[in-house]
């Protein structure tokens, strides 16, 4: 949730609408299971043998949900449990379960 100093109902809000929002990142705060976009960007895809499915290089938002664009040919994973397994940060992976054919 964010606040802004002086800015206590909707109409107040209404300027601030469809402005950008900057912050460091040490100030942001998220949930387990919660990433910005640039967390995700050059973590590499693998399946569950290991293999080296391709690396995000975007993130799009879509109305159903959100996609890992996976380069260079700029496939489109959706970011849903059926697809998306583990997200390790640390190990900059993301591991995938079985994809649809044909989609990388």
């Amino acid at each position: 949730m964010i606040a802004l100093a002086g800015v206590h109902t909707v109409e107040a809000a209404q300027p601030f609408v469809g402005c950008e929002l900057y912050a460091e990142r040490a100030a942001v705060h998220l949930e387990p299971g919660e990433y910005l976009d640039a967390d995700l960007i050059g973590l590499r895809l693998i399946d569950a043998s290991g293999k080296l499915l391709g690396e995000v290089v975007g993130i799009e938002h879509f109305p159903a949900q959100d996609c890992l664009v996976v380069g260079p040919q700029r496939a489109l994973v959706p970011m849903v449990k059926a697809f998306i397994g583990a997200i390790d940060l640390e190990a900059r992976t993301i591991a995938v379960g079985d994809l649809p054919e044909g989609l990388l």
